[in-house]
């Protein structure tokens, strides 16, 4: 009961937000990169939450921690360019979301997921496109352990953990264990960043720099 009201603080906060965000911000004031990093920090909280109250352990599947809930940053296919990110359990052990695996954002119903294409579609978050909505050139991680542009994935534990490993009997490899900055930056230079904290998931957003 604890851990699902948790899940539902995290929607209203979500949604209160965005509404006081969108009634009382005049829209010449609007900060893109603010306006992302705010949503990227909040879908980090529902991702962990969702986590908590999804336990994943199958004593049958030696690779049930594949299927944790991830949140994960991509590059659009070459001929379309840009970045974008999805959040997924993986649950065919693929290595690769589909639109099945996505979270749906609380806020519209539609998939935080997209493609490599990085096309806009119906039923996916327009918000997972970050470099045609944001404008951002580029994201930088800290505790990147991947070949793409990083990922975290949270257990019902509340250990968060920078990869997710092949093999079997290595549920607990790649643990986050210090701080770990999610830097995103635009084109004329200026970036904010997400530092995230092992254990507690308590972030905190720094200020804009050039």
């Amino acid at each position: 009961m604890k851990k699902s009201f948790s899940l539902l603080e995290i929607i209203v906060t979500i949604s209160l937000i965005a509404f006081l965000y969108t009634v009382f911000l005049p829209k010449n004031k609007i900060n893109y990169l603010d306006e992302l990093v705010n949503r990227i920090e909040l879908y980090i909280s529902l991702t962990r939450q969702k986590a908590l109250i999804d336990d994943k352990y199958d004593l049958v599947d030696k690779l049930w921690h594949k299927k944790r809930w991830t949140i994960k940053f991509f590059r659009c296919r070459e001929s379309e360019g840009g970045i974008y990110y999805s959040i997924y359990s993986d649950k065919n052990n693929s290595g690769h979301p589909s639109i099945e695996d996505t979270l749906k954002d609380p806020l519209n119903g539609k998939n935080v997921y997209s493609s490599n294409t990085c096309k806009e579609n119906n039923l996916h978050s327009k918000y997972v496109l970050l470099t045609k909505e944001f404008g951002i050139t580029d994201v930088q991680m800290s505790c990147n352990s991947t070949t793409s542009l990083g990922q975290l994935s949270f257990g019902s534990d509340g250990k968060i953990y920078s990869r997710l490993s092949e093999k079997v009997n290595e549920e607990n490899e790649y643990e986050i264990t210090a701080p770990c900055s999610i830097k995103f930056i635009v084109k004329d230079g200026k970036n904010k960043e997400i530092i995230l904290f092992p254990k507690t998931g308590y972030s905190n957003i720094s200020k804009s720099v050039q």
